[in-house]
């Protein structure tokens, strides 16, 4: 694979990863029995913590994107 099917890659596992670290950790508004304001959907998480989200979800889409490439490098999975 070269550089372009590995950007694509990483990039298409970004994604999916972060949708599925999104939802861990996460306590909406109705969860804490605090009276809800107007305006505020019960459902909304009161801290997302995006930025610690995202950068866990850069590190296991580096880890996933190296294994990749180890099995791409020592041609562990032969695809004709």
């Amino acid at each position: 694979m070269n550089l372009v099917g590995y950007s694509i890659s990483f990039f298409v596992s970004w994604w999916l990863i972060l949708f599925l670290v999104l939802p861990f950790g996460v306590t909406t508004h109705s969860e804490t029995g605090e009276k809800i304001e107007d305006g505020i959907e019960v459902g909304s998480p009161i801290e997302a913590n995006i930025k610690q989200k995202m950068l866990i979800t850069t590190a296991l889409t580096v880890g996933f994107i190296v294994l990749i490439s180890i099995v791409d490098y020592l041609d562990l999975i032969k695809i004709n």
